[in-house]
């Protein structure tokens, strides 16, 4: 049996991750790009994926270095292709993964995007439905699917694994299972429960038909939702107002929101279940950045020379 081209390595990993782990779109090609410019490094020196050496992972860090890859680029690279050689573990493909002991190179912390109050306003407030049958039903699951990802930063594995039983809409809060299965209790305001009650009322009976689920939100016929259609529904949703949102930035946008408005990082680590708070401190910089901006548009003599 002739040895398995690189292509056929990576066709094999790309299938993997959106059928085993059900990744988005935008997720795979970064990690097919990854590993392709990985692929080519190795081409120079006639290896391929399945006998690359630890030396040939450190001397790819060490080109993207010198052509100037930033340090947070270089580290995603790094962790696309210790995610392919698991995956080629698992497969008994190899015997020994080439990533294993390689530190990830220190990272910068970049700020989270998040959208102005004003803009996820005009989100909720927008129909993000584009199936003309459905319009009214789907309207108002994506309405409420929208509201508990701004009132409770959810991540997009989180909200499309909701079940009913997670609701507690009588104590305005919802049980959330997030990374590691650890479970946290999310409060929800005023406006998500009033969108989730009339989804549980109106949208959902009509989606399921004669079908059951345990899921909270679902498709017609009682199907569960992917979440590569959570990233288009939340896509839709912005582009009244000119500008590209996904899900994570309506996450960010909540602690964003928060920490402007004074909430403590204690707290606001609880809601994004965050199992480090150094995790959370980012979005003091967020705040910092919005007061610094304020300041200098509103004080009298910010601008004076």
């Amino acid at each position: 049996m002739p040895p398995e081209t690189n292509s056929r390595v990576v066709s094999s990993f790309i299938d993997y991750l959106k059928v085993e782990k059900g990744l988005g779109p935008l997720t795979v090609e970064a990690y097919e790009r990854d590993i392709g410019q990985f692929a080519s490094f190795l081409d120079r020196s006639k290896r391929s994926l399945l006998n690359a050496r630890k030396e040939d992972v450190r001397g790819f860090i060490q080109q993207l270095f010198a052509n100037s890859v930033d340090a947070r680029s270089v580290a995603r690279k790094l962790s696309a292709i210790r995610h392919l050689y698991r995956f080629l573990l698992l497969d008994r493909r190899i015997e020994r993964d080439p990533t294993l002991n390689i530190p990830l190179p220190k990272q910068w912390k970049v700020l989270p995007k998040s959208l102005a109050l004003e803009e996820v306003e005009q989100m909720l407030t927008a129909d993000a439905t584009t199936e003309h049958k459905d319009s009214g039903v789907l309207a108002i699951r994506n309405r409420a699917m929208l509201e508990v990802f701004y009132a409770g930063a959810l991540r997009v594995s989180e909200v499309v694994s909701l079940k009913v039983e997670d609701m507690k809409l009588e104590m305005g809060c919802v049980l959330v299972r997030g990374k590691g299965d650890k479970e946290r209790i999310v409060p929800l305001g005023r406006s998500a429960q009033e969108a989730l009650s009339l989804y549980l009322q109106e949208s959902r009976p009509q989606l399921a038909g004669d079908k059951n689920s345990p899921v909270l939100f679902i498709a017609r016929g009682a199907k569960k939702i992917t979440r590569q259609r959570v990233w288009q529904m939340v896509g839709a949703a912005s582009g009244t107002m000119g500008r590209h949102a996904s899900p994570h930035m309506l996450r960010h946008s909540c602690a964003t929101h928060m920490v402007e408005n004074g909430a403590d990082l204690r707290t606001v680590q609880t809601i994004l279940g965050h199992a480090d708070i150094s995790t959370t401190q980012i979005y003091t910089h967020v705040a910092l950045d919005r007061l610094k901006s304020v300041y200098q548009k509103h004080h009298p003599r910010a601008k004076a020379r």
